[in-house]
């Protein structure tokens, strides 16, 4: 499935980047990156400071709600794995060797998400943390053979791609907080691995009702509404890093 791009072909994709005015026309772009490089997927995924979700790209839209409702950002080893890695990552380099893992990674396969991905961290001026990422459904040898030919082009575009999203939206900026304390990083940072209440209790060697004062206190210094959003900002301002 070798596919790469000729410099009036990339010229092109660019200029249409470049003159996308607002959400519709970067997912017009989406649409044709993913078909001139002919993969299943092609998505741009913004998690904001405030835990909400933005982006455009490919994937179904009954994924996507699925997603969101399974509140898989929290297992998800694209998203985790990538938050602590500046450089490009093929997926097979991530860590799917937990059972929250490998589920998530077949129920995304029966949704049409695709055995393999590539995806680019990106990063704005001010803590901003989204990937740009390509998925098929192939063999190993097929999607090593196209990543290696197209990497240059995916990680140039990623980042035009980034850089009209932050000029589209410059409010999406993370708000100012207070410093969490060490035993509420800790509380946080379990339960963004997918702990329990009770097995984040039990690690930490204390009650549940001291841990949900340590919740409770993380939500409020992060302005959340309930601890899944407040798991997501201590993620996205760097509070927490797992």
């Amino acid at each position: 499935m070798t596919i790469t791009a000729t410099k009036a072909q990339l010229d092109s994709i660019l200029e249409a980047l470049e003159g996308a005015s607002d959400h519709d026309a970067l997912q017009a772009v989406s649409e044709q990156l993913r078909d001139h490089f002919r993969v299943d997927h092609l998505v741009y995924h913004w998690v904001s400071s405030s835990g909400d979700q933005y982006g455009c790209g490919s994937y179904p839209d009954a994924w996507v709600l699925h997603y969101i409702e399974q509140e898989y950002l929290r297992i998800d080893p694209v998203i985790q794995g990538c938050y602590r890695r500046f450089h490009p990552v093929d997926w097979k380099q991530l860590d799917w060797s937990s059972k929250a893992a490998r589920a998530f990674q077949a129920d995304a396969i029966a949704h049409g998400v695709g055995n393999q991905g590539y995806s680019v961290p990106l990063r704005g001026p001010n803590g901003q943390f989204a990937l740009f990422t390509v998925s098929h459904n192939g063999d190993d040898d097929d999607w090593s053979e196209f990543t290696a030919a197209n990497r240059r082009h995916l990680i140039l575009i990623a980042h035009y791609f980034n850089h009209k999203a932050l000029e589209l939206h410059p409010e999406r900026t993370p708000e100012a907080g207070q410093t969490l304390s060490p035993r509420e990083v800790d509380a946080m940072t379990f339960l963004a691995m997918g702990y329990s209440r009770a097995q984040v209790a039990e690690t930490l060697s204390i009650s549940e009702h001291t841990l949900r004062v340590y919740i409770e206190s993380a939500r409020f210094k992060l302005g959340a509404v309930n601890t899944t959003h407040a798991v997501a900002r201590a993620l996205s301002r760097g509070l927490i890093v797992i």
